[in-house]
């Protein structure tokens, strides 16, 4: 993969970039539309992965928090065309890598010495670039380990590219001002987080030595001495990301042993830590044949209000939804249901939002869930699809949902999303053994 020599950092140079990408995007229209009048049958799949591949070059040049954002995106099936999900899945573990002299650089600002002075091998090529930073290979001490290097200028960045990518967001993929705004807010304040590596360090060792009772579950040792703001260093870990490991025809037994390490791992960080590993793409973690699971990216951690769980997981039984007054009630603190609907609109939107939590919690439901259902998540994804087309939400004159929401529904759809690619069949209720051990 060709590799950058230098990033935008400025906010001319980054506005110049989506300037350049609105202009490109503009002539596929042109294109498509020519081709439109020329033969009426054409359909937009063209215009979709026209528009996909330059959004990704553009925002993946630039790196930081409009790359991470398409991150976000391609992990919720449900709101974009397949192009889109495709593309921008690529800013997982795949995006262009940083060159070698940026990354000394980075070293000689931050520790006074080259990567090479400080560790016995430092392989200059980048064994994996995401859209936050990227990760290099080194050994110190006869111990492999992973030096992920922060990408210059992200931190910086953060609010006027976020700023930048929102009209494109309203305007391509046909979302509603009000919770985009409600979106990107959120999104700030966990960017922001994700970019100190000091506190990624911390909740890492926290988190990690907290779960560490998950028998199966295993993670890397972190090294204070060689991380700082922007550099952060760690056992290298073996095992094979989602794509890699099911190239591999696993056992149905180890597919199933990590789809219930996965799901403990949340469980416990949700219903015990009440914090979680915000992030669940595939590429934050690693899998091995015999069955076991390796944990790796703390930075996007969202610590869960007790008022916001004591409602959320309320709704997630069922007998809760049968009660209307409490489920009113509760959509309420939610604001799934505000000051300003009319008893109309207030009754239009419990029995929206209803349905959306019987969807949500279908896996709660029983005693085992095969995630292998995909009748469960076209249902999912056909939900998703009459959300993005319903007036009453589009014209909304406030987001709906709670902030916290945003997060947490984010963290169950991309567990989700990995079991169902796993084809894994879980066991959703706790064991006795995970509810016994807290903090």
């Amino acid at each position: 993969m060709k590799e950058q020599n230098s990033i935008p950092t400025s906010k001319v140079a980054r506005s110049m970039q989506f300037v350049k990408t609105g202009v490109k995007i503009g002539g596929n229209y042109l294109k498509y539309n020519v081709k439109k009048i020329i033969n009426s049958d054409t359909t937009k799949e063209e215009l979709h992965q026209d528009n996909a591949a330059d959004i990704y070059s553009s925002l993946s040049e630039m790196k930081g928090s409009a790359l991470k954002v398409t991150q976000m995106l391609s992990m919720d099936k449900g709101m974009l065309p397949r192009a889109y999900r495709e593309k921008f899945a690529m800013s997982q573990y795949s995006a262009p890598p940083l060159s070698g002299p940026l990354v000394v650089k980075t070293f000689n600002k931050y520790f006074g010495k080259a990567p090479q002075e400080i560790f016995d091998t430092f392989e200059m090529n980048a064994a994996n670039a995401a859209s936050i930073g990227q990760v290099h290979k080194a050994t110190k001490d006869g111990k492999e380990l992973a030096v992920k290097v922060q990408y210059p200028g992200v931190s910086e960045s953060i609010g006027s590219d976020l700023n930048m990518i929102r009209p494109i967001a309203i305007a391509m993929f046909g979302l509603n001002e009000k919770d985009v705004d409600r979106y990107m807010g959120e999104v700030r304040e966990k960017l922001l987080e994700e970019t100190d590596y000091v506190l990624e360090l911390k909740r890492s060792v926290e988190i990690s030595e907290a779960c560490s009772h998950i028998k199966g579950l295993f993670f890397p040792k972190y090294y204070a001495e060689y991380s700082c703001d922007k550099i952060l260093t760690m056992d290298w870990l073996q095992g094979q990301h989602l794509n890699e490991f099911l190239a591999t025809n696993p056992s149905q037994e180890a597919k199933n042993s990590v789809g219930q390490l996965l799901w403990d791992f949340y469980d416990y960080q949700i219903h015990t830590l009440k914090q979680v590993h915000a992030d669940p793409h595939p590429g934050n973690f690693l899998m091995r044949q015999d069955g076991t699971l390796g944990v790796i990216d703390f930075g996007c951690i969202k610590v869960i209000p007790d008022f916001f769980y004591d409602n959320y997981f309320a709704l997630l039984n069922f007998d809760t939804l049968l009660d209307n007054d409490k489920t009113v009630d509760i959509f309420r603190k939610l604001e799934f249901i505000t000051q300003y609907d009319n008893d109309k609109e207030a009754i239009f939107f419990t029995d929206l939002f209803r349905e959306m939590i019987y969807l949500l919690g279908k896996p709660f439901a029983s005693d085992e869930f095969d995630f292998a259902d995909d009748n469960y998540f076209e249902s999912v994804y056909k939900y998703a699809e009459k959300l993005q087309s319903l007036e009453e939400l589009k014209t909304s004159k406030v987001a709906r949902g709670s902030q916290h929401g945003l997060y947490i529904n984010r963290t169950y759809f991309g567990l989700y999303s990995i079991l169902n690619e796993l084809r894994a069949k879980v066991v959703t209720t706790r064991p006795e053994w995970l509810c016994a051990v807290g903090v």
